[in-house]
């Protein structure tokens, strides 16, 4: 029932028992103006239940009246007891509640029934509620995107930056990473393709190779022996460098793997290349490159993910959607995975409870204590002023009754 109707409900009941005490004092006059013309008995009997009742009536409803206000307007002490009391009936209803409702035996029970994963699957299978979801995450990060001070994001990336270039070791980088390469071998592809350019070019270059040993060679010499030495050199070579080619074992192999081991060595422990490199680094991100840098990559991060975020059916959101299908999946089918989730809403919701429940109570006390006195006192007669009124009703009653068993009592034993 909303308050209009509670009011209606509460006025009725008030005007019955007013109603039955209006009765009981009629009947009170009528049987006294009789008892004067008529010495019947019955009369005295009615006569003392209608007095008694009329008691227990006023006293019911003095009691109910001074819960709530002050009886006919008289400030009686005692009495209006909400309103003079709100902030110890506050404090006193919020440690009801904290002892009673929410102490750790009370509230176990409940926790344990929590079953969320298969409700959450079960929500995130239907398509719907995915669009609607992606569809205001979206919205949150836009909002936050457009919101955000590019100049403080951009200053925060260089800072970070800067932070982290001053540790970085370029020379130990490159030298790990040049031994990585040496440690999986894959520098022999570099050596076999190079050995096969080399035979190539010398078997391609053979006139090349007779021009040059005529150039160097004595005016004495005959011609075909210069051409014989170059075919000499020529096919030396090109043998030589196939034999690298096709050999993985090669002496030639080992040792450029060897002067290569012993270059990254170099290069991670000498100072000259430690120099070299920090100078390469410093010179490389210079305050006002880091700035650039900066700028370029929040302003390429910002276009993409608005980007991404506005379009229907971005990679992004197609992505998102599929993870939360599978999510939805795992959430409805695998019971290892649901376990996992719902014992963590549990562990959690019951240590967040029984942290907060001093909290809980402050706030029903401070709600109670800050109502105005009338606007409380008000609220609770319309919560249970209609029961309040049969106690008027059953005092009239009993008052009565009682009134007649004291009355017959002194008549018959007195």
């Amino acid at each position: 029932m909303n308050d209009i109707e509670k009011k209606i409900q509460l006025r009725k009941y008030k005007m019955f028992a007013t109603g039955l005490f209006v009765l009981m004092a009629i009947v009170f006059v009528v049987m006294t103006i009789l008892e004067k013309k008529n010495d019947a008995h019955w009369i005295g009997y009615i006569r003392a239940f209608s007095e008694a009742a009329m008691v227990g009536a006023l006293a019911d409803w003095f009691a109910v009246t001074a819960l709530f206000n002050y009886p006919l307007g008289i400030k009686i002490p005692h009495t209006n007891l909400i309103e003079n009391s709100k902030e110890r009936i506050g404090d006193n209803l919020g440690n009801f509640v904290v002892d009673n409702f929410l102490s750790p035996q009370n509230i176990r029970p409940y926790i344990q029934k929590i079953k969320i994963s298969n409700f959450v699957g079960e929500w995130l299978s239907k398509e719907r509620n995915q669009g609607n979801l992606i569809k205001e995450v979206s919205n949150i990060i836009l909002d936050i995107l457009n919101k955000l001070d590019d100049t403080e994001v951009v200053n925060f990336i260089g800072r970070k930056a800067k932070e982290m270039s001053d540790d970085l070791k370029i020379n130990e980088i490159i030298g790990n990473g040049l031994e990585y390469v040496l440690d999986k071998k894959d520098h022999q592809r570099f050596i076999t393709n190079l050995s096969k350019q080399i035979k190539e070019y010398v078997l391609n270059n053979q006139e090349m190779v007779k021009e040059r040993v005529k150039s160097e060679s004595y005016f004495l010499i005959p011609k075909f022996v210069d051409n014989n030495i170059a075919d000499k050199i020529t096919n030396g070579l090109s043998k030589y460098f196939e034999e690298v080619e096709l050999d993985e074992n090669h002496s030639l192999r080992k040792e450029i793997t060897q002067k290569l081991y012993e270059f990254s060595k170099e290069i991670k422990t000498e100072e000259k290349w430690v120099e070299e490199f920090r100078n390469i680094k410093n010179d490389f991100l210079k305050e006002e490159k880091i700035q650039q840098y900066s700028t370029d990559i929040w302003n390429s991060i910002k276009k993409s993910l608005s980007k991404e975020l506005e379009e229907e059916n971005s990679a992004l959101k197609n992505y998102i959607k599929k993870n939360l299908t599978e999510l939805s999946q795992n959430l409805q089918t695998d019971e290892k995975f649901q376990n996992k989730i719902d014992g963590w809403v549990r562990a959690t919701a019951y240590k967040y409870i029984l942290k907060n429940t001093h909290q809980f109570g402050a706030l029903i006390s401070s709600t109670v204590g800050n109502w105005e006195g009338k606007e409380l006192s008000a609220k609770l007669e319309l919560e249970v002023g209609k029961d309040l009124q049969f106690i008027r009703v059953n005092g009239t009653i009993v008052g009565g009754l009682v009134g007649l068993i004291i009355y017959t009592v002194a008549n018959f034993f007195i």
